[in-house]
């Protein structure tokens, strides 16, 4: 009886589904449709492929030819906004010559592929803002039906390709919410779970993990397959484990019940044949302080192959035991073959933040390169428990240096320099894994890596592994705070102590002291260059909600030097550790403190683990205006290769898009973008002619923000003059 009631529920949902889809598509979306190409010459997945290699197998554009390319179309998505700093992180699909984007108020969107003229438009109903920034979406058809899953906040939504409308047979009213079914009641923003990184289709189920808060209090990061058709939950797989199940022996016998994190904010890669889930998984949470979660705190920092039918362990790796640095995995691994002893092994290749790439067999989880135990050096705050080593590769060779030193000091100019050397003079560095302490310690390479959320490209016919990488210190330090610490003060430890200081007296020269600010300015007057920045000072108003930097500006206007964080730990009651904000260490003109490359672009190749070629990727704005360049800069999206022989790559602070000789590392060609593009461009087919397509969103290193797509292609062949 239950077997008929499920085929019945099954065939209902499939009616509707036909129900919901009208055949009364527009003309624009024929002829769009008319112009397609085969699956593999267009970009149906979220970066190229369900591997993840972000890779195309066209050649029409080449290193001969590449340096002709010219704008072929440019769409405005709109959806800027005044009150935030919005960007575009978006890696488009391009599906039977339609190009689905999403703009920075995340409206998805359906484009003719080949000439960038909009089909139609679905704004979902969330509150818009910089924290549910999309990365993509992901596409899914069983021959009728076809549909667009797209996440906007906390929600996934299921959108009829054709049409834009959403699927009324899916979950409520065609979207699905995320902070249902983890076993919590998700009631606050703390506890939220954001749709920022795109899912994995395989067969019908969508594979889902999210983005959850970072401190106390946030989501566990548990992760799911959903029914394509209905949206109900078909597995869970608990990245926290449950008693009983393996994993729970290494969190506090409880953990499992108000733990958090351990998310696959990244991505998810899928070997379709063997039917297994590539998921790397991020930081437990708090993700600095990890007394209350002792233990290695497994699936956090790992990665995991699943069954991706049933949710089923098949093998795990954890790369960062016992996480208190923020080094999550930072992008869906590489699904790639290697030459081993004569033949080929299907591997998996995880970038990280350390700047390293593991590489294990797909099937067994065997590293085929060997591991070695890195020791963690320094004692930890009062009350942390640390683990004893790290796991680091031997091979491939790292692609970022490993470790601060006084060496690395920036020497661009002996003012720059010094002003360096006095800000670390009683900070801590020296090693890869060094708890932070109070006084400051000099994590390198920092928080956002190393490798970013761009992740890597994969070139099946050369072997090589493409990977653009930051080069920038940050600083780690933990401040001890009472329990009843004023939450506004926290606010001002986590976006302005970095500069102003704990004690809010800045460094009397360049930054100045906060405490006497009401008798030199109005409240207004703070909010506005908290909100909107000042000289060095960058603006705040793209980092968080006008409410919330109102907030910290009213902390500031009326603070005095008993309320300044320093003084926090003399307070009474109960203290527990924070950290004192995100901070890059730089020096005088806000650019890194070390010397350059600040930024670069390294070939990989993973059969022998040597780099091909490293070469310093793009410049900071300040640098270009010196009237230097080439020093490499942070870079944000990721790189895509072509069987052309050519890589493609944006994500630097000079908007500029690049074509580089995927051989060599040689530029070959290069545009300016009327905004900075922080995503990972896509290439396809329409037409029979190639394009190569970036979203230019700006919005990062105190840059204006966009809502441009642009298109490029070589100059199109004259028209035949009729006789």
């Amino acid at each position: 009886m239950a077997r008929w009631m499920v085929l019945g529920a099954r065939v209902g949902s499939m009616l509707a589904l036909a129900c919901s889809s009208s055949t009364s598509e527009s003309p624009a979306l024929e002829v769009a449709r008319s112009r397609s190409s085969a699956a593999e010459r267009e970009w149906r997945t979220y970066l190229g492929d369900p591997a993840s290699t972000q890779s195309s197998p066209l050649v029409e554009i080449h290193p001969g030819n590449v340096g002709t390319l010219e704008t072929a179309w440019t769409y405005d998505a709109g959806g800027v906004s005044a009150e935030w700093t919005s960007q575009i992180q978006f890696n488009p699909l391009i599906v039977k010559g339609v190009l689905y984007g999403g703009s920075p108020s995340l409206r998805l969107f359906a484009l003719d592929a080949a000439n960038g003229q909009e089909i139609w438009g679905f704004q979902p109903d969330v509150e818009v803002g910089l924290v549910t920034t999309s990365r993509g979406a992901a596409y899914w058809s069983d021959g009728a039906a076809e549909r667009i899953f797209f996440g906007a906040g906390p929600y996934l939504y299921s959108v009829d390709a054709r049409l834009g409308t959403p699927d009324a047979a899916f979950g409520e009213q065609g979207r699905i919410d995320l902070r249902e079914g983890l076993g919590r009641d998700l009631v606050d923003d703390g506890m939220g779970v954001i749709a920022s990184t795109p899912p994995a289709i395989f067969e019908d189920l969508i594979l889902m993990g999210g983005r959850v808060g970072e401190g106390e209090g946030a989501a566990p990061g548990h992760v799911r397959a959903f029914d394509a058709r209905t949206g109900r939950m078909a597995w869970i797989f608990h990245t926290i484990p449950l008693p009983g199940e393996v994993g729970h022996e290494t969190w506090p016998q409880d953990a499992w019940k108000t733990a958090g994190g351990a998310n696959a904010w990244a991505g998810i890669s899928i070997d379709a044949e063997r039917g297994i889930a590539f998921v790397p998984t991020g930081s437990a949470t708090p993700d600095f302080f990890g007394g209350d979660r002792q233990g290695d705190n497994l699936f956090a920092n790992s990665l995991l192959a699943l069954d991706a039918r049933t949710g089923e362990l098949r093998w795990h790796y954890q790369v960062v035991r016992h996480d208190i640095w923020d080094r999550d995995l930072p992008s869906p691994p590489n699904l790639v073959e290697i030459e081993r002893d004569g033949r080929r092994v299907p591997a998996v290749a995880q970038v990280t933040k350390t700047g390293h790439t593991f590489l294990f067999d797909r099937e067994t989880g065997e590293p085929l390169f060997p591991i070695r135990e890195e020791a963690v050096e320094g004692d930890a705050v009062p009350g942390e428990w640390v683990a004893r080593s790290q796991p680091i590769p031997v091979l491939p060779l790292p692609f970022v240096r490993q470790a601060f030193s006084l060496d690395l000091v920036t020497d661009r100019s002996p003012e720059a320099r010094e002003s360096v050397l006095q800000r670390i003079e009683t900070m801590r560095y020296g090693s890869l894994f060094m708890p932070a302490r109070g006084e400051g310690t000099i994590e390198y390479p920092g928080i956002d890596g190393g490798a970013e959320w761009g992740g890597a490209a994969w070139d099946a016919e050369s072997g090589l592994l493409y990977v653009n990488a930051n080069q920038v210190p940050w600083i780690l330090q933990m401040v001890e705070v009472a329990e009843e610490s004023s939450a506004l003060g926290q606010g001002y430890v986590m976006a302005c102590s970095g500069c102003h200081g704990l004690d809010m007296r800045g460094d009397g020269v360049t930054v100045p002291s906060l405490l006497d600010v009401e008798e030199r300015m109005g409240f207004l007057d703070v909010y506005r260059v908290t909100r909107n920045g000042r000289g060095r000072m960058p603006a705040m108003g793209g980092m968080m909600k006008w409410w919330q930097s109102a907030a910290i500006a009213w902390f500031v206007y009326r603070a005095d030097e008993e309320d300044a964080p320093s003084h926090w730990a003399t307070l009474e009651g109960p203290k527990r550790f924070i950290n004192a904000g995100y901070q890059k260490l730089v020096d005088l003109d806000q650019l890194p403190g070390t010397r350059p490359p600040w930024g670069t672009l390294t070939a990989i190749d993973l059969s022998s683990g040597q780099h091909r070629w490293q070469i310093p990727l793009g410049d900071y704005p300040q640098i270009l205006a010196a009237g230097e360049s080439g020093l490499g800069a942070e870079s944000y999206g990721g790189p895509l290769v072509t069987a052309g022989g050519l890589l493609f790559i944006a994500g630097t602070p000079d908007a500029r898009f690049r074509a580089f000789d995927k051989t060599t590392g040689d530029l070959l060609w290069e545009t300016d973008l009327p905004h900075a593009a922080y995503a990972t461009p896509a290439t396809y087919e329409a037409a029979g002619r190639q394009y190569v397509v970036i979203a230019a969103g700006g919005g990062k290193f105190n840059q204006p923000s966009g809502s441009l797509y642009r298109a490029f292609a070589l100059p199109a062949a004259p028209a035949a003059v009729e006789r």
